[in-house]
Parts: C-alpha cells; structure tokens; sequence
C-alpha cells in the first residue's frame, strides 16, 4: 500500500462501545451483543466503506476483583476467534484482527487457529500479541497472581518464534492432494521444528498447511519499553497510544531506531495510534454527546479502574485529594503503559476523582468530536505529519459512531485523496504494502544447496 493512503481499524472491545459504560446508553445495544447479527451488521458496514480492518480486543477474565466490576462492568463478551470464523464467511475482504494471550495458550493452538482462520478467510487473519496483564486472568490458568512483566515478554518471544516455525513447517508447494500419484503431501517439505527452548518443547509439524499470508500479519499493543522491543523486533502493526501529533512524531522516531536495531526498514512496520470519533452536526453537539456519555459513570468505577491501572487500592484515599505515589515502573508487573498514563495525569494536579472520571470517560486515547470535516483534518493531519501510518478507531458508542464515521467520515477522506475508494487486490499484507515472509525451512535447503 503506498503511503498515499492511510490503514484504518475499526476497534471494539466493550461490545456495546469503547467508553466504559456505553452499555447504559439508551441507544446502546442490549442482548444482541451475544448474536451473531449484530456484528455481521457492524462488519459489513465497514466493508462497504473500504476500512481496511475490525480489530476484537480480548482479556481471558472477567473484572471481578474490585466492587465495581461485577455489577457495572460490560464483562460478557464473545470469544472472539470463533465470532471472526463465522465473518469471514460473511465479507470478502476486510481484513480481522484478534487477540490471543501468550501468557495463557499453548504455540500450538495459536498457530493452529490463526492459520485456519487465514485459510477461512483467504488471507485476511492478524493476530494481535499480547501478554496479558490482569491478576483476573492469571487465577483462571492456575496462578495466585500476574507473571513478572520481564518474563511475560521473554516467554513471549519464544512463543511467537515457535508459532512462527509452525506456519513455516508447511512449505508453500508441500500440499499436493495429487490423486493419481496418491501422494497428499511431500514429506520432503513438511518439517518439524523440534523446538527445545526455556518455556516451551514442541515438537510439530503444524496440522494446517502454510497460511496463504505466509504468517497472518501480527499485531502488538503495548508502549513499554518491553512492548517496544517486542513490537520492533517481531511485529508488522504496532496499536500506539499518545495525544498529539507532535508526541506521535516523536514515537515515530523512537520506532524507528528501534527498528534499526533489529535490521528493518521504517516501511516495515505500521503504527496505528488509538483515537476515538465522535462524529456530529457540529462541534458544540459532539462534545454533548460526549458529555451525556460522562454522565453514565459512577464515581466507584472509575475509582476502581484507576485502582486497577496503578496496582494500588485507592479506594481507601480521600477523592478529591491527589494521588498517591505510584509504583515504579521497572517494578510494577501490571500494564506499564496503562501506568505511565496515568502517572502523566499525575503532573497535571488533577485530583483522584477527576482522573478516575478522565480514564474512565476517554481511556488512554484522545477523542476528536465534531462533524465528519473536523475530524478527516485531524486523521489527515496526524497521517500526513508522519504521526500515523492510520488509527485504531475506537467509537464510543455502537453502532451508531461506529455507522456515522463509515457513512460521513470515510467519504470524506476518500474524497481528499488520503483513503482508498476501493479495496486493493491480495491478501491483508499486501493492503498493508508488507512483504510475505520467507519459509524458513526453504531457505535454509536453498542456503545449503549453494554452500555445497
């Protein structure tokens, strides 16, 4: 894809939208986030727009652990590898990413769902890496708490390495389903890996053929200096977070650097900052309706996911007195970027209650209400700049924000030049202008048939 045209992902976590409790929002979708049509809906109105992605974040617990969680909280979701299964059947060429833990799955498994869902899809699948930062979640793998955070990314690293391996264990020309000869496969080109590493012994080869991406496209979200690593060193996407265009130049660089450091080209690797639209008549109705949204929320939710942010009980500090000293990063093995937000938030003399309300009403990203003009200026700003190789969209209400930038917004950048009208032929990284990776296993005979 040339730079010309910016990537954009249409993103959700919460079903019902990605404010905290969009879910009490009169228009807020209700029971329906269990079916299946509503997403086919979703889905298909961003493919009649051209947008290039949906991107189905995940966490493998429910928020249980604070007094909150249970009983405000939009905790039931659909797992989403399944829910991607039965779109891919329904579209034809946007691209589907998802989440899938490192630190509570098996290689196998993974490079097992990925590849059937590239094959599914005919090469549309990305996997989003994370390695999950929730106490909640390590209790539900047989864990009293979270993995240290150094650890989780060194496990991994060798975790992606290995799913990797098991793509490549099929050779691209390996399948031959050759009825005359009765030969399904050549055995000379389906490999084990054999892998014998610190975390993990795994012997393969993968039960799937080679995807047809050779590797579905990965993802990382994450902006500590271990998400950073990891994300330059085995990533294709990068999910960002930052507030400015001038931060994103700034995180550009620093990306940038980093890939030099592992031998790739800037080209190589697309960063998407989160952002979330609020598309309307006017600027004056886009912050009301972001106003309405601030109304939903109940002072302990945000409290208790501030609490959950910066590893510290706050519900025991006076609300509107400040924060108290937060926990230093190089020790604190939750979400480190989720912390460095918050401590950011710290140094502008906001009170405990109005960061809980500002974390909780915006999350960590910046929210650009007005009518679909104002905001194709800013996407194109950011994008042209070099702040952003395109965004994650991040709608704080579904449907509806989801449908008025599909049906306003996207024209308008199509208009300018600046978003394709149609979609480009080939798989999701050919759209993405990345290259196919090389198989491993063919190009270590082909180095040892030159050597000899």
């Amino acid at each position: 894809m040339a730079r010309d045209h910016m990537i954009l992902s249409a993103f959700f976590f919460n079903p019902q939208g990605d404010h905290r409790m969009s879910w009490r929002h009169p228009r807020a979708p209700g029971r329906e986030v269990l079916g299946f049509e509503f997403y086919r809906d979703l889905v298909q109105a961003a493919e009649r727009a051209r947008i290039d992605t949906i991107f189905v974040a995940d966490h493998v617990s429910i928020w249980d652990s604070v007094q909150s969680g249970v009983a405000h909280y939009a905790n039931a979701r659909l797992e989403p590898l399944t829910l991607l299964s039965a779109l891919a059947g329904m579209t034809k060429h946007i691209g589907l990413i998802t989440t899938a833990s490192s630190s509570y799955s098996e290689p196998y498994n993974v490079a097992r769902m990925f590849a059937s869902l590239d094959h599914i899809s005919k090469g549309r699948a990305s996997w989003n890496v994370v390695t999950s930062a929730m106490d909640e979640e390590a209790r539900n793998f047989g864990r009293d708490g979270n993995i240290e955070h150094a650890f989780r990314y060194e496990r991994a690293a060798e975790f992606l390495d290995i799913v990797k391996a098991l793509w490549d264990s099929w050779e691209d020309e390996a399948l031959l389903i050759d009825k005359a000869s009765g030969y399904f496969a050549d055995p000379d080109k389906v490999h084990p890996i054999d892998h014998k590493g610190k975390h993990f012994k795994v012997l393969g080869p993968l039960n799937v053929s080679r995807p047809p991406q050779g590797h579905p496209l990965i993802v990382q979200a994450g902006s500590s200096e271990d998400g950073k690593n990891f994300a330059t060193a085995q990533a294709d996407a990068h999910f960002a977070i930052y507030s400015t265009k001038e931060d994103g130049i700034k995180y550009r660089q620093d990306i940038n650097e980093r890939l030099a450091r592992h031998g790739r080209r800037p080209e190589s690797f697309k960063i998407l900052p989160g952002i979330l639209p609020i598309v309307a008549a006017s600027e004056a109705e886009g912050r009301e309706k972001q106003e309405y949204l601030q109304t939903l929320l109940p002072d302990q939710v945000g409290i208790d996911l501030l609490s959950s942010w910066s590893g510290i009980d706050l519900s025991v500090y006076p609300p509107d007195g400040p924060l108290p000293p937060l926990p230093d990063e190089s020790t604190f093995n939750g979400g480190r970027t989720s912390l460095n937000r918050v401590k950011q938030w710290a140094k502008q003399n906001l009170s405990l209650r109005e960061i809980a309300r500002k974390l909780a009403n915006s999350g960590s990203v910046p929210t650009v209400a007005g009518t679909p003009v104002q905001i194709a200026d800013q996407l194109q700003d950011w994008f042209v700049s070099g702040a952003a190789d395109g965004f994650n969209l991040m709608f704080p209400l579904l449907p509806e924000d989801w449908v008025n930038f599909a049906e306003q917004v996207v024209p308008e950048l199509q208009r300018r030049g600046v978003f394709p009208t149609e979609y480009a032929p080939g798989t999701l990284r050919d759209r993405f202008g990345l290259a196919r990776p090389a198989n491993r296993f063919a190009e270590q005979r082909d180095n040892a048939r030159a050597v000899s």
